[in-house]
């Protein structure tokens, strides 16, 4: 082989060599920043695995006093039951009637106005950033103990993420028909009735469904804080140290998260 050919091959290696080099050194760079980031969590969380370890024994007593759960609490379980299922059921349906309107200003393509784009933005950051406890918190404190109180905390909370989610939605739309009756001299609300709502309906039916089921788990933790429902109840069970009552409300829980997911994607099946 001539030198001429033999130069640029050797080029060719050189520079491989030094980019598989460069990659190795960008990989060991990484994983070490992960490392060190995972370290430092590791210290400031004080996490102890042989504390634990030594808890289990703990955990295994309390498993065993809680069996078997307390059935003959049902009936007194059932109303706490309903109020969780309804909290999520107006908190959902509620948000879901003010994200609407939340979401289409708050959507750059069909927004009235830019000052109002920048407005519905700012409330839908703010709703998203305060914690459906915090909400619950509040408003435990403005109405008192109480479902209301959580279906209100819900409400809030669901706004500003069904409001950021409805606007991406929107403003990843199919602009053709919105812009062909806009041609035609349709008003805006005949624009947003006959070519927005048709283009992100099914969009928006899902993403309310999947809404629902983290609220019912919400409605579950908010009655930690008084906001009624059995998250009340399981943790008044706790503090009394009534742990057959404990496992039947989990057990309840339990049903109530798995049949509400059965029917959720029930529902996506068949609308969707």
């Amino acid at each position: 082989m001539s030198d001429s050919a033999a130069t640029p091959l050797q080029a060719e290696i050189q520079r491989r060599h030094a980019a598989g080099a460069r990659s190795l050194i960008g990989r060991l760079s990484t994983a070490a920043v992960i490392l060190f980031v995972l370290g430092q969590a590791a210290r400031v969380t004080e996490a102890a695995p042989g504390e634990l370890l030594h808890g289990l024994t703990g955990i295994v007593d309390i498993f065993w006093r809680s069996m078997p759960p307390a059935v003959d609490r049902l009936p007194a379980m059932l109303w706490p039951t309903l109020e969780t299922i309804d909290i999520a059921i107006f908190g959902t349906v509620i948000g879901i009637v003010l994200s609407v309107p939340v979401a289409v200003l708050a959507a750059s393509n069909v927004t009235p106005a830019r000052p109002l784009y920048y407005v519905a933005r700012g409330l839908i950051a703010f709703l998203r950033a305060v914690p459906e406890l915090v909400w619950a918190l509040l408003f435990v404190a403005a109405v008192g103990l109480g479902p209301f109180a959580g279906a209100l905390a819900l409400i809030f909370h669901s706004v500003g993420m069904l409001g950021r989610l409805f606007a991406e939605v929107i403003e990843d739309m199919d602009m053709g028909p919105v812009e062909a009756l806009t041609l035609t001299g349709a008003g805006r609300l005949q624009v947003f009735s006959h070519a927005v709502v048709p283009g992100v309906l099914p969009s928006l039916l899902g993403i309310s469904l999947y809404r629902f089921d983290e609220n019912l788990r919400s409605s579950v933790l908010l009655g930690f804080v008084g906001a009624g429902g059995i998250g009340f109840q399981l943790v008044s069970a706790m503090n009394l140290f009534q742990y057959r009552d404990v496992s039947l409300l989990i057990l309840i829980i339990l049903a109530l998260v798995v049949g509400a997911e059965r029917i959720s994607a029930l529902l996506r099946r068949r609308v969707l």
